[in-house]
């Protein structure tokens, strides 16, 4: 299809990605639906279309949006998977849950991964994608691997923290390359062990599990940093906006 400037472009693959959502105040009773410009900005940058996915725990209303988009982005937020989820209970240094928001998410990404859609899950969304595989998570670095390094950092956002080695051979050094790369760091739970049907794909000096992926060739990748965040910091960070939409148009044009 022409543009009116006569220049011929991919048409862009619709990309969803998960909002978080307000808990209502006195000052501000309504809950907002809420997304961090970032994530738009890189799926754009990516050559994808973003739209967002309200919540909802209709079925149905689930399949409408999968029927609409060729990917999915869970992305992160300040807040906890709930434990239960993955065979255990809140321990000491455990941090706020957001129940609905979550299971909106695990049926989103389920119906997602049934499809075989490409699906991108960032921080948090790196978490839910092991307990959806059936692993499980360090409820808190600090207590729980007192020989982690700090991976909360206080600067900005949008430069990088620590490097990660990403594997050879991984879908992820498909998007950013082999070996090391600097990465951002939000995080105070990790990948404890990983789920069935998953590998890790980047790992931290100090043996945190920074990236997993999926076994099977499909596009299952998740990190545990914020790439739409560095990706004019630290360029390569772009490549696994880029390459997701990719898989996404190839999956539209082939699905």
């Amino acid at each position: 299809m022409k543009s009116p400037h006569g220049h011929h472009h991919p048409r862009r693959p619709n990309i969803g990605i998960t909002p978080d959502v307000t808990t209502p105040t006195a000052e501000a009773p309504q809950a907002r639906y809420e997304l961090k410009t970032s994530y738009a900005e890189a799926v754009l940058r990516g050559g994808g279309l973003p739209l967002l996915l309200p919540y909802s725990d209709d079925a149905h209303v689930i399949d409408a949006y999968l029927d609409r988009v060729s990917g999915v982005v869970i992305s992160g937020g300040a807040f906890d998977v709930p434990p239960e989820l993955y065979g255990e209970t809140a321990r000491e240094g455990m941090g706020p849950t957001k129940p609905v928001r979550t299971t909106f998410e695990l049926a989103v990404l389920k119906a997602a991964l049934f499809r075989r859609l490409p699906v991108l899950g960032i921080c948090g969304g790196m978490q839910l994608i092991n307990v959806a595989y059936g692993g499980t998570l360090i409820q808190d670095l600090k207590l729980e691997l007192p020989t982690a390094a700090p991976h909360q950092q206080q600067h900005d956002r949008a430069q990088p923290l620590h490097p990660v080695e990403v594997r050879e051979g991984s879908l992820l050094a498909e998007c950013v390359g082999k070996g090391q790369l600097m990465v951002n760091s939000t995080h105070h739970q990790a990948v404890k062990t990983v789920g069935s049907g998953l590998q890790p794909s980047a790992v931290a000096p100090d043996g945190v599990i920074e990236g997993v992926e999926s076994k099977d060739g499909n596009f299952v990748v998740g990190v545990q940093w914020h790439p739409e965040q560095m990706i004019d910091s630290v360029p390569p960070h772009l490549g696994i906006y880029k390459t997701f939409v990719n898989r996404a148009r190839d999956r539209r044009q082939h699905g």
